[in-house]
């Protein structure tokens, strides 16, 4: 039977390498990118939105919205909200007045997810691409990226939320932070969606190549093109192609998991202790639901 998949975060890296391994091996999903510029997967088409803008996210939601309604798309199974950023600093924001990372890492994807809720057939799901830097300790971040460091949504949503926010650790930590606010909302998610319709949250591993560190200096740029690249011979680092096939399955429910579990590459995992929070994730959903709400 044919389906929809809407997928952020699909025109280049892993979500590329995982959207022509769907197009290939599921050829009855109408795979529909969601991009900023018209990309070549062009089986399912592509609708235009920037995830830096919640008025973009919102136009695009609608878009999908009506074009299901018309019938012009099958029936809604599945949302990857794959794409994600992270900056040199955490005092960029974004034209809604929040923190950028905070913005297209949470708020964009929520915002998705919200809007098409009442679209989505059962059985259906949804996967949010998230980080095993969001344990915040070496084994998982190699000493590369700092931990999460929670505060109130408030203050997170909100540029300069952490320590040295005009440097890259700044940046890097707004990283973080953001991937463990999204497996807190997987687990709300798993909570408060209809029953058929699950979320699960995704780790592709560390994967140097990919597009995640453009906005970097030279030399960080350099070294996850050219020098950590190496790393894939080892346990420490996942390959490119065997991240995007990981983000395939999870995708096309050929990974097995339950609404709120954790997919750690291939298999289900438990995330880090503290990513489990309940008053924390109601806090956390409160907080999203008011900031992408439209004040007409």
């Amino acid at each position: 039977m044919k389906s929809t998949l809407v997928m952020t975060g699909a025109s280049r890296g892993i979500g590329r390498v995982a959207a022509e391994h769907i197009l290939r091996r599921s050829p009855d999903t109408h795979l529909l990118v969601v991009a900023r510029e018209f990309t070549d997967l062009d089986a399912g088409g592509s609708v235009s939105a920037d995830l830096a803008s919640l008025e973009s996210v919102r136009t695009a939601a609608l878009e999908i919205r009506d074009r299901l309604d018309r019938g012009e798309l099958p029936p809604l199974r599945g949302f990857v909200g794959n794409a994600g950023v992270q900056y040199t600093n955490a005092l960029t924001a974004g034209p809604d007045g929040f923190e950028a990372t905070f913005t297209v890492n949470v708020l964009a994807h929520h915002l998705f997810v919200r809007l098409l809720e009442d679209r989505f057939v059962a059985p259906a799901r949804i996967v949010l691409t998230v980080s095993d830097t969001h344990f915040g300790d070496f084994r998982h971040n190699l000493g590369m990226v700092p931990g999460p460091v929670w505060r109130s949504p408030e203050v997170l949503a909100r540029t300069g939320a952490f320590a040295h926010p005009e440097t890259a650790a700044g940046g890097r930590t707004a990283y973080s932070t953001s991937k463990l606010a999204a497996v807190h909302l997987v687990h709300e998610y798993a909570r408060r969606l209809p029953p058929g319709i699950d979320a699960v949250s995704f780790n592709p591993g560390f994967v140097p190549g990919t597009g995640l560190a453009r906005n970097a200096g030279a030399v960080a740029r350099f070294a996850m093109r050219r020098i950590l690249p190496a790393a894939t011979l080892t346990p420490f680092a996942t390959g490119l192609g065997e991240a995007g096939r990981h983000l395939a399955d999870a995708a096309l429910g050929e990974t097995p998991a339950s609404s709120g579990e954790y997919v750690d590459r291939g298999r289900v995992a438990r995330s880090s202790p503290e990513s489990y929070d309940p008053d924390r994730e109601a806090e956390l959903w409160e907080a999203v639901e008011r900031f992408t709400r439209r004040a007409d």
